[in-house]
């Protein structure tokens, strides 16, 4: 049997001088910069009110708290305005105050039961209206009560391959939306599976509401994110009321973000944005200032 030869200090200097550089190299597994990859977000409607009363000093606002991108609501095709701005004038607005805007809302629910020409004629202006912003998605965001039944969400998913076509063709992505109702269970069967199960991936992709997932799924969102991966482009971060359940500020309510965020790459991550819908804890403007500070110390460092 050999006998191992003693290290000399030399060689130990040498090798101690390697394992220490070694410890400088970052781990892939972990960032060291802290500069995120993606824009702040926000969702226009957290502030409906706000931008109804005076839409150019609550962008101004949204802005100076540091938030870069936003999604819209309300956009009146037949007059190709957004917030009583025609498209033109609001997108000089947003580049003035060096914001985006990469996706909106529309009212696609009113069209569900309408021939399809009607239908057709109104994305024409949707797809517009996101051109004129420059914006990548066109997000269909919610479904009338009286059409969330079984039967309605099969048509519903073959709406949503109809309009997913139109807009992939006009160069822009569509998603749609999820809130609460998706999830109820009929006799086994909920529409959100049949959402997923009957349309093309290739063009209708998803925009995961992360409250409403906690919220009534009986999946989390990491779960949902892992059984179609790369079909999650857009998150909605909102908090839960501990009492009530509403939405609140973040960092007021139950929701651990920090260990239910689902990874980014894994989603398909390219949007995200903080909303409220409402139980302000005194107005929507103070809300999205609280919001923003939470979200810049606790989670921005995620994303």
């Amino acid at each position: 049997m050999k006998e191992d030869k003693p290290i000399d200090r030399r060689d130990f200097i040498k090798q101690s001088s390697l394992l220490a550089s070694a410890a400088l190299v970052p781990n892939p597994m972990y960032r060291l910069d802290t500069k995120p990859k993606y824009k702040m977000g926000l969702q226009l409607f957290t502030i409906r009110d706000a931008m109804k009363k005076d839409p150019l000093g609550s962008l101004k606002t949204v802005a100076a708290l540091g938030y870069q991108d936003l999604e819209t609501y309300g956009y009146e095709g037949e007059q190709d305005t957004f917030y009583g701005y025609k498209t033109s004038d609001f997108k000089q607005i947003l580049e003035d105050l060096q914001l985006t805007a990469s996706s909106g809302h529309y009212g696609f629910s009113d069209y569900l039961e309408k021939p399809e020409e009607e239908l057709k004629r109104f994305v024409d202006h949707c797809i517009a209206g996101a051109h004129g912003l420059n914006k990548s998605y066109i997000t269909w965001p919610w479904l009338a009560p009286e059409f969330r039944t079984i039967d309605k969400f099969k048509v519903l998913s073959e709406k949503l391959n109809i309009i997913g076509e139109q807009v992939v063709n006009s160069g822009l992505g569509f998603a749609y939306h999820n809130h609460d109702f998706e999830f109820i269970d009929h006799q086994g069967q909920n529409g959100y599976d049949i959402i997923l199960r009957e349309t093309d991936p290739g063009l209708v992709k998803l925009q995961i509401d992360l409250y409403w997932v906690m919220h009534s799924s009986k999946l989390t969102p990491k779960e949902l994110i892992a059984n179609q991966p790369g079909r999650y482009v857009m998150w909605h971060i909102k908090d839960m009321d501990k009492v009530t359940r509403d939405y609140t500020e973040l960092g007021n309510g139950s929701i651990d973000y920090v260990n239910i965020l689902p990874d980014p790459s894994l989603s398909g991550l390219e949007f995200y944005y903080l909303e409220q819908g409402s139980n302000f804890a005194q107005n929507s403007m103070q809300s999205i200032t609280d919001s923003a500070a939470y979200f810049k110390r606790y989670l921005q460092k995620y994303l």
